[in-house]
């Protein structure tokens, strides 16, 4: 079985807690099994992945592979597999086959996945549904960053306690209404 990647022969390995992968010596990506990862999986707590995760941890530093650019056929059964984007300052992308189920990890990758504690549910990393999560929760913290730079940590810390203590107000359209005319100097 070859590299994915790099076309180096792949070797038997092992990932933390016993995933037991092929292993490129040449680019060191994982291919972890279908089969292997399920059965791993089986063995441990079913933990669903935090889309949220991922726009808390926006800043963590990580260098991509220089192969993480480039798509790939699955070693074990030769279809194309899909690419999932994992959306950090430096985004990388896992290949995953939707054919065998099999995981092609980069180097570091694995790792990277650990930390953020998506490792235990990779499938749905590839979800319409994630991807759409993981969207709106980079543009949330995009947008609450945007406030701090304008105003300031303290005034934005209160801005965003007002919006919690609003978002669960039936009349906070009106509140919100009152605020913008007072924020333009208009007298209310």
């Amino acid at each position: 079985m070859d590299c994915p990647k790099c076309r180096s022969a792949l070797v038997n390995g092992i990932l933390s807690d016993m995933l037991l992968t092929k292993h490129c010596q040449q680019c060191s990506g994982e291919w972890i099994s279908g089969r292997n990862y399920q059965s791993w999986r089986s063995e441990r707590a079913d933990i669903a992945p935090n889309p949220d995760v991922l726009a808390q941890n926006y800043h963590l530093p990580y260098t991509p592979s220089p192969l993480d650019a480039k798509t790939a056929a699955c070693p074990d059964c030769g279809m194309m597999m899909a690419r999932g984007k994992i959306t950090l300052k430096q985004p990388f992308y896992l290949e995953h086959c939707l054919t065998c189920g099999g995981v092609w990890c980069d180097r570091g990758e694995w790792e990277m996945l650990e930390k953020l504690k998506l490792h235990t549910n990779i499938a749905q990393i590839f979800s319409g549904a994630w991807q759409a999560q993981v969207r709106a929760s980079h543009l949330h913290e995009l947008e609450r960053q945007a406030v701090i730079d304008k105003v300031g940590i303290e005034m934005a810390q209160r801005v965003f306690d007002l919006a919690d203590i609003l978002a669960q107000h039936p009349n906070a359209d009106f509140a919100a209404a009152y605020l913008m005319q007072r924020c333009k100097g208009e007298k209310g």
